[in-house]
């Protein structure tokens, strides 16, 4: 059955197009994907494998496999240095793993676990890495802000790091939400997760908090109203704009439009924008190349936009993308890469 779109776009759209890469396909949904430059990049799913590519994304290669791990998010500060998340026990069949949290000093050759100090943390969703440029001893240098969360389905905890991946410490944060789907820092002291209110899902509402105190307190600045809602992804493409999906499970079949939110002023408050009108339809990863041009992920392939989410069209972009991550180029420009059942690549085509 075809989309049932709220609106349909205007706008031309051949100067963005997604093609599939050479990674494998995978049957079900893949959860992310990180590349440190337009060509390094990983990919990891919930067989416990971790992929690599040097020439992005013409070839990959299998460079780890831990089975009993469902590996779930994936980031890198620099080519050798990386982490990966694992969802934990007692959620999803046939995982054995309860380490959270992995890093590589290798390129993702080889994961060791990562120890920290706090509490048990069950699972993780999400990796956000901040680059902040700093001046040591005269010169420009940079250092990485590592905030990880989880987890779907609760509870709800966070690891950080503030010295490059060195040294974590966890957090509990089930006062304030029931589970983690994402987080997303814009600088060390703003940052948001992407959340559900309730870890009964008849009861909770899409949610999303804000911190302007680097972590220390967070504040409710979005909750839906209705029922068998949470959050999904984010995407920030400017400081003051942002994004995120919102996902329902209600089972009512007259309950049929799907929503997004959107903040024109850095996060401090949201509006609902409807995306589609369609029972069936599942939105999943989220990425902006600017403020107006950005696509959605969903059970039924993708959904794009040219007007900052007014309206929205379908883009054949792969089933299931669950993230979506934009890359700047080294000579200028951006392309983005994206994953679900398999790896698509994006072709900004100017003109």
């Amino acid at each position: 059955m075809l989309l049932a779109f709220m609106a349909v776009a205007s706008t031309a759209f051949a100067q963005y197009e997604w093609h599939k890469t050479t990674a494998p396909d995978f049957r079900g949904k893949q959860d992310d994907i990180y590349f440190v430059d337009e060509d390094k990049g990983w990919y990891v799913n919930g067989t416990g494998k971790i992929y690599k590519t040097v020439n992005g994304g013409q070839d990959w290669q299998l460079i780890f496999e831990k089975p009993g791990t469902f590996f779930r998010c994936i980031g890198f500060i620099d080519s050798l240095r990386g982490f990966v998340g694992n969802i934990g026990t007692d959620y999803f069949p046939n995982v054995a793993d309860t380490v959270p949290l992995y890093k590589t000093t290798d390129g993702g050759k080889t994961w060791e676990a990562v120890q920290y100090k706090g509490p048990v943390v069950k699972g993780l969703c999400a990796i956000d890495i901040l680059k902040v440029p700093f001046v040591n001893h005269g010169v420009l240098d940079y250092k990485y802000y590592i905030n990880a969360g989880g987890r779907v389905g609760s509870p709800a905890y966070l690891m950080r790091s503030y010295d490059n991946g060195k040294t974590f410490t966890s957090e509990d944060v089930n006062a304030h939400c029931a589970f983690i789907l994402d987080i997303k820092f814009l600088n060390e002291q703003e940052g948001f997760i992407m959340a559900g209110s309730d870890n009964v899902l008849t009861k909770s509402n899409a949610l999303i908090l804000r911190t302007a105190d680097g972590g220390k307190s967070w504040k409710k600045v979005y909750q839906s109203n209705r029922p068998y809602e949470i959050t999904w992804k984010a995407s920030f493409p400017t400081a003051k704009v942002g994004y995120v999906t919102i996902q329902s499970y209600n089972p009512d079949t007259t309950v049929t439009t799907r929503y997004l939110v959107k903040s024109i002023n850095g996060g401090k408050s949201w509006e609902e924008i409807p995306v589609a009108d369609d029972f069936s339809l599942r939105e999943f990863g989220i990425g902006f190349l600017n403020e107006k041009v950005g696509w959605i992920g969903t059970n039924k392939s993708g959904l794009e936009t040219t007007d900052g989410g007014k309206t929205w069209t379908k883009k054949n972009m792969g089933n299931a993308i669950n993230k979506i991550r934009i890359v700047q180029k080294a000579g200028g420009g951006s392309t983005g890469y994206a994953i679900g059942s398999n790896v698509y690549k994006l072709d900004v085509k100017k003109g």
